[in-house]
């Protein structure tokens, strides 16, 4: 009965959409959980505390992805999007922090979710100022990003341990990334699909025959925990840390915008303003539920995307389940605490190959885009290279502080920006640069989707 229904709305058997949701929440989870943990060390929260943090993430990281995918009224994209907590507001919510208390974070945090969703709909119309070359640029760019991310991992996670590079940390995330590859090269259908999560799993076992994991922290960890609503007490509110926060907003808006046209490309869904509209007004919901029970502003993950055109499973219930997955674990400590265990050398094996499909998927956007007679050859170029500036040398705006600080050092909204700015400057205005897209299902020559469709 399900031939005549969209991919994304297809319902895949329980136990392949199982495998297939804890492969996404696998890709996503250690990021999700770094937020509160940075936060906690930076202004000095006890252990507990930050445990509470950390459930409450991924509980609200849970109902975000469940708003997201399955929709209520107005609310939620319909289609395969998950969300985590962002790394965009880690500045802000360490400043808010530090100068003025942990309530003041969650104040700001529901002003500027109330804030996004009266404004999805005005912020959602920017989308003819978000062509391919623009789109093509902002995914290049995060693609970017997200390798050092990888490469820290890669290297055991910590710069500052003595044993960071060392060639048993090394040789794990190879040998992952090869058990990676091998799966997905020489197996088809459910296991090529699971070849991340298959990879995950194989280098964790290697790690713990050869003494590298320690589970001792189950022991001490609750089996459940209730996560209440102002669980440090009511928010606080004032005019600078709503400033700050709204900022990263912004940001974060930005990027959702763009994960959203690419995976609505990835699923042969086009991003219409409409559903921009919906997923903005998920996203501020979100946003301002994680102010209620004391957890932080999400985004839309980029590296999930481009695990769906890996896998070429485009249901948007798959990442349903990743949702439910994600709120058990809110609820259940120890279940979080045995996922935490990833070794992060495994971790950066992996999603090596998932941010270089990202890179990937951006370079696929910027080959619709037409370069004769128009002037995206240098918007790209200009565009890109402003982006990978704070990556490539973090100290450059060392000598900045404050708001400015924060804008200049987010590389993805820096690239998208100049995009944005020189495109409706060289064009003649924000739609000469080529509309965006509908995806050729007959392009042969697509080779993240044509090598990995099973």
């Amino acid at each position: 009965m399900q031939n005549n229904v969209s991919p994304v709305d297809r319902i895949p058997p329980l136990g392949k959409m199982m495998a297939l949701g804890l492969q996404h929440v696998l890709v996503m989870y250690t990021g999700t959980i770094a937020i509160p943990m940075l936060l906690g060390n930076a202004i000095g929260l006890s252990l507990d505390n930050i445990i509470v943090l950390i459930n409450t993430n991924l509980l609200i990281s849970g109902v975000a992805t469940l708003v997201q995918t399955i929709g209520f009224w107005k609310f939620g994209a319909r289609i395969p999007l998950i969300q985590g907590c962002s790394f965009v507001a880690l500045t802000p919510v360490i400043m808010i922090g530090q100068q003025y208390g942990l309530n003041y974070i969650f104040g700001a945090a529901i002003i500027c979710g109330v804030l996004i969703i009266i404004a999805a709909p005005v912020f959602s119309r920017l989308l003819c100022f978000f062509p391919p070359v623009v789109i093509g640029s902002l995914i290049t760019i995060i693609g970017i990003s997200l390798i050092p991310t990888a490469a820290r991992w890669l290297g055991g996670g910590d710069p500052a341990a003595t044993d960071f590079g060392s060639l048993s940390n090394l040789s794990l995330g190879l040998v992952t990334m090869i058990i990676v590859l091998l799966v997905h090269v020489c197996f088809r259908g459910f296991i090529a699909n699971n070849s991340i999560l298959i990879g995950l799993l194989g280098g964790t076992m290697i790690a713990a025959i050869a003494g590298y994991t320690d589970f001792g922290a189950v022991n001490n960890a609750p089996w459940f925990a209730l996560n209440r609503p102002f669980a440090f007490g009511l928010p606080k509110f004032a005019p600078t840390p709503i400033v700050l926060m709204l900022i990263a907003m912004i940001v974060i808006m930005i990027e959702t915008m763009g994960v959203s046209i690419t995976i609505g490309n990835i699923v042969d869904r086009k991003a219409t303003p409409k559903l921009l509209t919906n997923t903005l007004r998920g996203t501020g919901l979100s946003t301002m539920l994680g102010g209620i029970f004391s957890s932080f502003p999400n985004n839309t993950l980029m590296q999930n995307a481009c695990l769906i055109a890996l896998t070429n499973i485009k249901s948007r219930y798959v990442i349903t389940f990743s949702g439910v997955i994600l709120i058990l674990l809110g609820f259940f400590p120890k279940l979080a605490i045995i996922v935490a265990m990833l070794p992060p050398p495994v971790l950066g094996g992996a999603t090596i190959i998932i941010f270089g499909i990202t890179i990937v998927a951006g370079i696929r956007e910027l080959s619709h885009v037409s370069y004769e007679e128009t002037h995206n050859t240098i918007i790209v170029a200009v565009s890109i290279s402003i982006g990978i500036l704070p990556i490539s040398l973090p100290l450059l705006f060392s000598g900045i502080e404050g708001p400015l600080k924060m804008i200049l050092q987010n590389g993805a909204f820096m690239g998208a920006m100049m995009a944005v700015l020189l495109n409706s400057i060289l064009n003649s205005g924000p739609t000469k640069a080529s509309p965006l897209p509908a995806i050729d299902k007959t392009d042969t020559d697509d080779a993240t989707i044509a090598a990995t469709s099973r």
